[in-house]
C-alpha cells in the first residue's frame, strides 16, 4: 500500500498508464477516491491533485481508455463532496479547537487569520484556494471550524471545484499530443503549481504594500 502511494507520489502519470492497462474501468473509482481524499480529509494535503487531473486529461487524449466526458463531470463530484466532508468536519470539532492553541499543525490563530481573509477578500477565496496545492486541503476545514456561511461555501465550492477539474483536466487533454509536454511532464506539473500559487502571492503583495 505504502509502496502504491509512493509510486502516485513520485510519478502520477506512469502510475495511471500502468493501473488503467492492469485494471480498466477500476481506474474511475481510483480517481474519484484520490480526489475525494485529498480534498476531504485535512490530514492528507500531499495527494496530488493538479497533477494527477493534469495526467487524467493527457491520458484520456493519448488512449482513449479514460473518457474525458465522463470523468470531469465524475471528479467535480469528488472534489466537492470531498470539500463538504472537509468543511462540516470542520464546523463538528470547531469548538474543540477554539479550546486549544494548537492541534498538529493547526493553530487557533490559523482560525481567526481565515476568518479575517474571508472577510477582507470575500468568498471568492474559495475558488483561489482551489487552485493552491495544500491549501485546498486545509482550506474547507478551517472554513468549517471559522463558521463560514454553508450557502456561501457551497456556491463557490461548486465553483471552485468546477473550474479546477474542467480547466486542468482539459488542459492535460488538449496538450496530450504534445512531445514537448510528454517528454517534459514534471516541468509542465511545477509550472501548473507556480501559476496556481500566483493569486496567493499576488494577494499577499497587494496587502503588504496597501497597509
Amino acid at each position: 500500500m505504502l509502496q502504491l502511494l509512493f509510486d502516485l507520489l513520485k510519478d502520477p502519470l506512469t502510475f495511471l498508464s500502468n493501473f488503467i492497462a492492469e485494471n480498466g474501468s477500476l481506474t474511475y473509482f481510483l480517481l474519484f477516491a484520490i480526489v475525494f481524499v485529498e480534498t476531504g480529509l485535512v490530514v492528507m494535503p500531499l495527494l496530488p491533485g493538479d497533477s494527477l487531473l493534469f495526467s487524467v486529461g493527457l491520458l484520456a487524449a493519448a488512449s482513449g481508455q479514460i473518457a474525458v466526458g465522463t470523468v470531469i463531470p465524475m471528479l467535480i463530484l469528488a472534489a466537492l463532496l470531498g470539500d463538504q466532508c472537509n468543511y462540516f468536519l470542520g464546523r463538528f470539532f470547531s469548538d474543540f479547537i477554539r479550546e486549544k492553541e494548537q492541534i498538529l499543525f493547526l493553530k487557533k490563530s490559523h482560525i481567526q487569520q481565515t476568518e479575517d481573509f474571508y472577510a477582507k477578500y470575500g468568498s471568492k477565496t474559495v475558488i483561489l484556494a482551489r487552485f493552491v496545492p495544500i491549501v485546498r486541503t486545509v482550506a474547507p476545514f478551517v472554513a468549517g471550524a471559522g463558521r463560514m456561511s454553508y450557502p456561501v461555501y457551497l456556491l463557490y465550492g461548486f465553483l471552485g471545484a468546477t473550474l479546477w477539474v474542467t480547466s486542468i483536466t482539459l488542459a492535460g487533454f488538449f496538450l496530450g499530443d504534445n512531445e514537448w509536454v510528454k517528454t517534459n511532464f514534471e516541468k509542465v506539473v511545477l509550472g501548473i503549481v507556480a501559476v496556481s500559487v500566483l493569486p496567493i502571492l499576488w494577494g499577499i503583495i497587494k496587502s503588504k504594500f496597501s497597509n
